[in-house]
């Protein structure tokens, strides 16, 4: 049976629900197709959210690791291309610190690439009706820290297993003071579910459109 670790963050900021923990829980046990959903809870804190990653892959030994992150604002799920090793924090994370113009890992690349196939995702995604989009910035806070920490931990430790990052958008709950685009978080759980059972099956994404303006 193939395994799929699903991280999903903890609540930060003001808010007192974060949709990727939710999904992620909806997610844990569920099996198809052979493929097993194991899901993990990650503080929203710099270094500590990496640490509690890598052990959760040494436990499981998943075959893939998907992270999962609220960015508020976005209107479609959005796998990540890329993660940039630097940290520069808007507002502090759960544990008050703030790093600005830090590297994530000292003499890292400047870069690494998501090794899952996104573009196949976004399309089987859009397929049942789900708004998906690939993205090419995951930002500089705890979810760009992360996705940079975990591809760099699989790179040097456990380059047979992939991963990368899915940002999702709020849940309705969370704009019922704010003006911003929202999605129900049963659509939420559906386009997750089908990302992580694509990742599995497809080993080499498709080439078509999902370059952005900015």
């Amino acid at each position: 049976m193939k395994k799929v670790l699903l991280t999903g963050f903890d609540p930060f900021g003001k808010d007192t629900i974060n949709p990727a923990l939710e999904v992620v829980k909806q997610l844990d046990g569920l099996v198809v197709d052979d493929i097993e959903l194991i899901a993990l809870e990650v503080p929203t804190v710099f270094q500590k959210s990496i640490k509690v990653v890598q052990e959760g892959i040494e436990k499981h030994t998943p075959d893939v690791v998907i992270c999962v992150g609220q960015a508020g604002g976005r209107k479609q799920i959005t796998p990540e291309r890329v993660a940039i090793n630097v940290d520069d924090a808007r507002i502090p994370d759960n544990e008050g610190n703030q790093p600005i113009d830090e590297p994530i890992v000292e003499g890292g690349p400047a870069a690494y690439w998501t090794t899952l196939p996104i573009k196949k995702m976004v399309q089987q995604m859009r397929r049942v009706g789900v708004p998906a989009t690939v993205s090419n910035t995951a930002g500089t806070f705890v979810c760009n820290h992360l996705f940079y920490g975990m591809m760099h931990y699989l790179h040097e430790q456990a380059p047979h297993v992939r991963g990368g990052f899915i940002h999702i958008p709020f849940i309705p709950e969370q704009i019922l003071d704010k003006s911003a685009p929202s999605m129900s978080l049963d659509l939420i759980v559906k386009g997750i579910k089908i990302a992580a059972i694509t990742a599995v099956k497809v080993k080499e994404d498709i080439c078509e459109v999902g370059g952005a303006l900015h």
